[in-house]
């Protein structure tokens, strides 16, 4: 049986560029999804992944600033901390956590940065019929994507969260940003014992690469933890691989992205699909 590719929109004098930042760039997948619902919805946009090296940012974004055409652009990682810097203004949680991954340029130039990928994740949790409020969740990572995921997460009424990271200090300064806005969560830092929780989420980019080592051990968990990814490149990471096979529900990175490429089509190009 023959699939037909999904629908790439025309590129004319017109159409509005959409960079998405990344480093590497050969893993990222919301190209495709940006680019479907543009053409789905009449939409004359089109993303173009960007490999831009931590040290190329700087430049890079002051190019984003005088090319006319390019309305807003996206970030991945490594950059969505870093890109704060070179915004004019930051908006929602974005201020509140200082990470971004979306930036939208305004009619005076200047550049406005907001957070989506908490709210894509946990709207992926919800429409798969993953229930959160009062919830346990074990999150590994403490950085850009893991920090949005625990807001969000916190704002949906979970119970308790667990954060391990490799840096101490940065688990802890998650947690203490947690308790701030949500000073009825309980949060865990670093925890030894993890079968307690009900849900588990890899906050980190470790699995893009086949050497990478699993950010858990889903065996370490109870049989019912639902084991969620970030990851999207590959599809089935290490992580989610040995969950299903130790019989755990998994839930795939790309539910991130797909929840809420709307989002970022209409804040980065101003045109609502």
């Amino acid at each position: 049986m023959s699939v037909n590719p999904p629908p790439t929109p025309a590129v004319n004098g017109r159409t509005a560029v959409v960079p998405l930042l990344a480093y590497p760039s050969e893993h990222v997948r919301t190209p495709g999804f940006f680019n479907q619902h543009c053409s789905e919805h009449g939409i004359n946009a089109v993303m173009v992944p960007w490999k831009v090296s931590p040290a190329g940012l700087p430049a890079a974004i002051e190019a984003i600033r005088r090319i006319e055409n390019i309305p807003g652009f996206v970030i991945t990682i490594p950059h969505k901390q870093e890109v704060c810097r070179h915004c004019d203004t930051l908006e929602g949680l974005a201020e509140v956590m200082g990470v971004c991954n979306a930036v939208r340029k305004n009619a005076d130039g200047t550049l406005s940065g907001r957070m989506h990928d908490g709210q894509g994740f946990v709207q992926g949790l919800l429409e798969r019929g993953i229930p959160l409020a009062g919830r346990s969740v074990l999150l590994a990572g403490a950085g850009g994507v893991a920090t949005a995921i625990a807001f969000e997460l916190a704002g949906s009424q979970v119970g308790r969260i667990g954060i391990r990271n490799r840096s101490v200090d940065k688990a802890r300064e998650l947690g203490q940003q947690l308790s701030r806005h949500f000073p009825d969560l309980v949060v865990e830092l670093n925890p030894a014992r993890v079968e307690g929780y009900d849900i588990a989420v890899n906050g980190t980019s470790l699995g893009l690469h086949p050497e990478d080592p699993m950010p858990f051990d889903p065996t370490t968990l109870r049989q019912d933890t639902v084991v969620a990814e970030v990851v999207m490149q590959p599809d089935i990471t290490p992580l989610l691989q040995r969950a299903s096979e130790n019989g755990q529900r998994i839930h795939k990175g790309v539910h991130m992205v797909t929840t809420q490429i709307r989002l970022l089509v209409e804040f980065t190009t101003g045109q609502a699909g």
